[in-house]
């Protein structure tokens, strides 16, 4: 199958294959699901393998990608024929950006996802602090677990001290990345949120950096619980619109406006400053949008690289697509 540059739309009934073919495109270049974790759910049902093979341009260059899945072996992946370590190294290589209907939690649950969504896109648009959050993490576990072994008499405080210090050093810097990332963010979320009618939005970085004072002074509570209570792992990023917190006064058609927005902000970012826009998919994005903002969206994703939405139907595209593919099961082909 052969998937033009520009705004492809992919139509067919409902349960016919669409989002499973968003899903392969995601996996084939991403090296992992938008949808789940386990990898024996890609593999077809009765199958004990599958392969993903992707052709296309990044920049000026031509680029293959393949990702193989094995029931009870690492998926493997190669990018021109030459193999990487792990399948999820291909999110260096290609920048993919999705929405589906289930990203409505990055504006409506709670501040763990928000943080997992601004740290993810801080790796697409800073690769070289994509483990920053992973590195922070990993450091507020080890003062955990000693916190556990202080509280139980098998350590002593002293011990701590170089996990204090570690998560201290971390967390500032984790939090001055998402500060960068944010400020970068934040002209083109508003200027996208404005056009697709949400005034004067804005995201707000809600926490400070830890200093080992700061950790010190609540180390008490921090013994009682058992845990880091302060730093990034806490922190919130809050989205609104007209000083209204977006997630908990804005209806949910706000919140598919409000991702959109920060969908189509990070991938003009990615684009200015990789040299390339990154692909995007949109499942189900035009559903519950009235005519006037589907008029804005495709006039805006038309611009960017290229595009891959699906829907039922063509006409709820406002605009003649560069591609029309239609999807029934088993089956996709060009209408």
């Amino acid at each position: 199958m052969n998937l033009e540059s520009g705004l492809v739309l992919v139509v067919g009934p409902n349960g016919a294959g669409k989002t499973n073919l968003l899903e392969s495109l995601h996996v084939g270049t991403q090296g992992f699901s938008p949808r789940t974790r386990a990898d024996a759910q890609l593999v077809r049902f009765g199958e004990r393998a599958g392969r993903i093979a992707l052709y296309g341009r990044r920049g000026e260059s031509d680029v293959q990608l393949e990702v193989t899945l094995e029931l009870g072996e690492s998926k493997r992946a190669k990018v021109n024929g030459a193999p990487l370590r792990a399948a999820e190294q291909l999110r260096s290589e290609v920048a993919t950006l999705v929405f589906t209907p289930d990203r409505l939690a990055v504006v409506k649950a709670g501040p763990a996802v928000r943080r997992a969504y601004f740290d993810r896109a801080l790796g697409r648009l800073a690769p070289t602090r994509a483990q920053l959050s992973t590195e922070y993490a990993a450091a507020v576990a080890q003062r955990n677990a000693s916190l556990r072994r202080v509280s139980g008499g098998y350590s002593s405080r002293q011990a701590l001290a170089p996990w204090t210090e570690q998560v201290a050093t971390l967390g500032r810097a984790l939090v001055d990345a998402r500060n960068e990332v944010i400020a970068a963010l934040a002209p083109g979320f508003a200027e996208r949120a404005g056009e697709l009618g949400l005034p004067a939005a804005r995201m707000t970085y809600e926490g400070e950096p830890p200093t080992v004072e700061s950790l010190e002074a609540r180390l008490d509570r921090d013994l009682e619980r058992g845990s880091t209570g302060l730093g990034p792992h806490r922190d919130d990023i809050v989205l609104t619109s007209a000083s209204r917190d977006l997630r908990s006064f804005g209806s949910q058609g706000e919140q598919r406006l409000t991702v959109l927005a920060l969908l189509l902000a990070e991938a003009e970012l990615i684009a200015e400053r990789r040299g390339y826009a990154p692909l995007l998919l949109l499942d189900d994005v035009l559903s519950e949008l009235d005519p006037s903002r589907r008029l804005v969206l495709a006039e805006r994703v038309q611009e960017a690289g290229q595009t891959l939405v699906t829907a039922t139907q063509a006409s709820s595209l406002p605009l003649e697509p560069t591609q029309l593919l239609e999807v029934s099961p088993g089956l996709v082909q060009a209408a």
